[in-house]
């Protein structure tokens, strides 16, 4: 699949619900922290529902959006008392569809409820992690969760790498898998598009001088020449270089691409 034809956004959608996102070009005070990145097309950020905390009212799907912010599609929301909100849109959704959010009601594709209340082996989406914070599992394009158990007041989340996450049962979800699955086969296709995105060039290391990278230097095409290959710090880049933090470890049942 070569191009893919882009989302229209909505003209009508409100204004309170976009700001303006700043330019940081990849820097923190002033220093390059990010390295390729600048130059991008002035963009406007979506306010997103990721609570869903407006319990108990259903609202209606006046249309759905394409956001440069993620890669899967925003649906705008209206309630009856005349607010706007922006969810994530989950496949199947379309304009006209009704969603609420609530303690107890149904299970369907975009309805947002507790994990206490979804039968074991629903596919749900946009998890919180922490009571009360919003959604910020599962928010990516194609992406869904399996509940697989409920125990001891926890709730069984198979995540899409394979790893096995223990969350309260308390939290929110929303039902079904996120749309736009096809954004992985996009092709970009272009330099000019990739600097609209806000991608600059990246250089390979081998390319460089030895004062540039730890990979430069030599004659001709050379190889790393290194036992690891180095980032441009001086640092490891392959191997197990992040370091796992005893607070999160214990809601870890199994780890991705292991049996523990």
């Amino acid at each position: 699949m070569s191009k893919m034809e882009k989302p229209k956004t909505n003209p009508d959608a409100p204004k309170s619900l976009k700001v303006l996102l700043d330019k940081h070009s990849g820097r923190s005070h002033g220093k390059i922290t990010v390295r390729h990145q600048g130059g991008r097309h002035k963009r406007f950020y979506r306010i997103i529902d990721f609570k869903r905390n407006k319990f108990g009212v259903e609202g209606k799907i006046e249309a759905l959006e394409y956001d440069p912010n993620r890669n899967v599609q925003i649906a705008l929301v209206a309630y009856p008392d005349g607010e706007r909100r922006y969810i994530l849109a989950a496949k199947g959704l379309k304009a006209g569809d009704t969603v609420i959010a609530g303690e107890r009601v149904e299970v369907k594709v975009g309805n947002a409820l507790k994990l206490k209340n979804i039968p074991v082996g629903t596919i749900i989406h946009n998890v919180e992690m922490t009571i009360g914070k919003g959604g910020q599992i599962g928010r990516s394009a194609g992406t869904s969760l399996n509940l697989q158990a409920k125990e001891a007041g926890m709730a069984h989340l198979k995540m899409p790498s394979g790893e096995v996450r223990m969350v309260s049962l308390e939290c929110l979800a929303t039902i079904g898998v996120l749309g736009n699955e096809e954004h992985k086969n996009m092709v970009i296709g272009t330099a000019g598009r990739a600097r609209h995105m806000g991608r600059r060039p990246g250089v390979r290391g081998v390319a460089m001088d030895p004062n540039s990278h730890p990979h430069g230097g030599g004659e001709g095409r050379s190889p790393v020449g290194r036992k690891k290959p180095m980032t441009v710090y001086g640092k490891p880049a392959v191997g197990k270089t992040r370091k796992r933090g005893k607070i999160t470890s214990k809601y870890i049942l199994r780890r991705r691409g292991s049996g523990r």
